[in-house]
């Protein structure tokens, strides 16, 4: 990468850190006089046969645009999960105080794309070694979990997570947190499919994008 590109990505990071401390400070604002926007708290009905994942591994701008090209996922919905605030909205989950994680709530279909498979994109798609952090993201809000909804994704995160530890598949051990789903939070309307309606913004370009074009070559066979 050219020193110039590189250039070009640190400011943008920067600015987008400028723009969650901005966004923080609204967080203080009395809620009676913020958005009055409806903010769902319980999963989305599915379709009978139909199962839900829910995963964070940082920015879920990059995260959902990989999962949404995915054979046998039918939906995918940014969101928050993992705090202990309600209904939270995506200027409080910024300041790090609400517990949130930014997150995926994956729709998919077992029989063309299995929940192991799911773990594989995940773990392969992010860094899960560094603890509430992904690249110039940091906080808790960008930490590295997986959100199972029953006993055997479970089961099946702890034993993907052990085997991919003892094949050192990364030079440090995985942090990924592994923990009971209990609510999820769909985020605000601006954020759902936003690298689809936002390829040109400068974060999407420069750290999105090139994220997307890796993963397309090693999970080529999966592509819808």
């Amino acid at each position: 990468m050219s020193k110039k590109v590189v250039k070009a990505s640190e400011n943008y990071y920067k600015m987008k850190r400028i723009l969650f401390y901005l966004i923080g400070l609204i967080a203080i604002i009395p809620s009676e006089i913020r958005s009055s926007t409806t903010y769902k708290t319980n999963m989305e009905n599915i379709e009978a046969g139909s199962k839900i994942a829910v995963f964070a591994g940082g920015c879920f701008w990059c995260t959902e645009a990989i999962f949404n090209q995915l054979k046998g996922v039918q939906k995918v919905v940014s969101g928050y999960s993992g705090g202990k605030v309600a209904n939270p909205t995506y200027a409080e989950v910024c300041t790090g105080s609400t517990g949130h994680a930014e997150c995926l709530q994956i729709t998919f279909n077992p029989e063309q794309i299995t929940f192991k498979e799911l773990l594989e994109v995940f773990w392969m798609t992010h860094d899960p070694t560094t603890l509430n952090r992904q690249g110039a993201d940091s906080g808790t809000q960008y930490r590295s979990a997986i959100f199972y909804t029953d006993e055997d994704q479970k089961q099946v995160a702890i034993a993907y997570k052990s085997k991919l530890d003892k094949e050192k598949i990364w030079n440090n051990p995985i942090v990924t947190e592994i923990t009971k789903l209990e609510k999820f939070y769909p985020a605000e309307n601006y954020h759902q499919e936003y690298y689809q309606s936002n390829p040109n913004q400068g974060y999407c370009r420069i750290v999105i994008t090139p994220k997307i074009e890796k993963f397309k070559k090693i999970f080529a066979d999966k592509l819808k």
